[in-house]
């Protein structure tokens, strides 16, 4: 007893097929024979606008569209009677007009099949099709949030290296894990040297094992830390510094890092001692004004993200004209209530144009040669009135480029107005 054959409606099956495919014709023009109602949804358009009509017709060509490599599909098909599967492509799709007109961006993933008789000779071509907008969007968000992040990293390791200041990291044990390009010049030793415990070996052996005991306890408390010692130099000279190191937390209260920097102070060193030799009185004059600079240093050195709790006055000047692009709150302490990123020095700081800074500038971004200042005088005016008030600078300005261009001025100074008054 034979099975009986149940009538199908192909065609309805065909319309009912969960994905996205288009039935077209073996001719240039790929005129569309039919599609399923999932691609009818994709593609905008009723099946009564587009069947009978060439691919282009149905779905009218956009300025942005591919459709060199669509029809290159369709022609492979037609050609070697195999399946094409195209890369992703831009399509846009035109939007009926109870939707506002227009095209709409889409990014579309296909691949052509042939449909062949018995003979081999091709039938129909179909198309089957992914609409992969959101997909694509997603990744090119992707991209853009990964450069975006390349960009702020590189940006902040271009600062920290530029800064004419000896910055390194460790981990939380304590363990020395970077040093900036200013400490490995101004040591001359190698990663491999001070890996470890073998940056002690740099220390003055007067100094090494008190700094090892301090290090370690604060270590073990973690807090602000911060010491005196001499660094030896790589041309064998010790050097006295002023090192601050800060601990960073995470938000269970765990250290995940320290930061520290360290400042050259031996000429303040020289400073204090030379007026302890000259007189009891003016040694003790020096004495507070050293202590009233190290409180200073103290509060202006305390690193947060290595820029923003620098304890020292920073900015960044960008090109030629010089204008403000970053100030730490050290500098803008000075200038309070001036409005200074965006504007150039002269515009934010006009009682400067006759004290020859701008030409400074110039001729550091002009020549690429350093200017190191030492004491400078400088006449700022006073929060709400026009008078002028003496203040002594000790200033690096320094010539910093970008992909082998000149880009900006960076500016690393200290305050030294009191020591300059007590030494007076």
């Amino acid at each position: 007893m034979s099975t009986p054959t149940l009538p199908i409606d192909y065609q309805k099956l065909f319309h009912a097929l969960p994905d996205n495919f288009l039935l077209m014709a073996p001719n240039e023009e790929a005129t569309v024979l039919d599609n399923t109602d999932s691609h009818v949804a994709v593609s905008l358009k009723s099946r009564s606008q587009v069947v009978g009509k060439p691919l282009f017709e149905a779905y009218p060509v956009a300025d942005q569209n591919e459709v060199d490599i669509l029809a290159g599909s369709h022609a492979h098909v037609r050609q070697h009677r195999t399946p094409h599967t195209m890369p992703l492509i831009r399509y846009d799709l035109e939007r009926p007009a109870e939707q506002g007109g227009g095209f709409e961006e889409r990014y579309w993933q296909a691949t052509h099949y042939p449909i062949l008789d018995e003979q081999g000779s091709l039938l129909y071509v179909l198309q089957k099709t992914e609409d992969v907008t959101e997909q694509h969007r997603t990744f090119l968000r992707n991209q853009q949030m990964q450069r975006e992040l390349a960009e702020q990293q590189e940006r902040t390791r271009f600062i920290v290296e530029s800064l004419p200041v000896m910055i390194w990291t460790t981990r939380p044990d304590g363990t020395p894990e970077s040093f900036n390009a200013r400490w490995m010049e101004f040591t001359g030793a190698s990663q491999q040297e001070v890996a470890g415990k073998g940056w002690l070996a740099l220390l003055h052996p007067e100094d090494a094992p008190r700094v090892a005991q301090q290090w370690k306890q604060a270590v073990a408390k973690p807090a602000l830390f911060q010491i005196e010692y001499r660094l030896r130099r790589h041309d064998g000279q010790y050097r006295w510094l002023l090192v601050q190191a800060l601990p960073r937390f995470t938000p269970e209260g765990e250290v995940s890092m320290w930061i520290g920097c360290g400042i050259d102070i031996q000429a303040q060193k020289q400073l204090v001692e030379e007026l302890l030799v000259t007189n009891e009185q003016q040694a003790a004059l020096s004495d507070q004004a050293y202590q009233a600079y190290q409180l200073a240093e103290s509060q202006r050195l305390t690193l947060n993200n290595l820029l923003m709790t620098a304890p020292a006055v920073i900015c960044i000047l960008r090109g030629a004209e010089h204008r403000y692009e970053f100030v730490n709150p050290e500098y803008q302490r000075l200038f309070p209530n001036r409005q200074l990123v965006g504007n150039t020095v002269l515009e934010a700081l006009p009682e400067l144009a006759d004290q020859g800074i701008q030409q400074l500038l110039d001729q550091v971004y002009e020549t690429g040669e350093p200017f190191i200042g030492n004491e400078i005088e400088i006449l700022l005016a006073q929060e709400g009135s026009s008078e002028l008030r003496k203040h002594y600078f000790n200033f690096t300005y320094q010539l910093f480029k970008e992909n082998g261009q000149k880009a900006g001025i960076t500016v690393f100074a200290y305050d030294v107005t009191d020591l300059v008054s007590a030494r007076k």
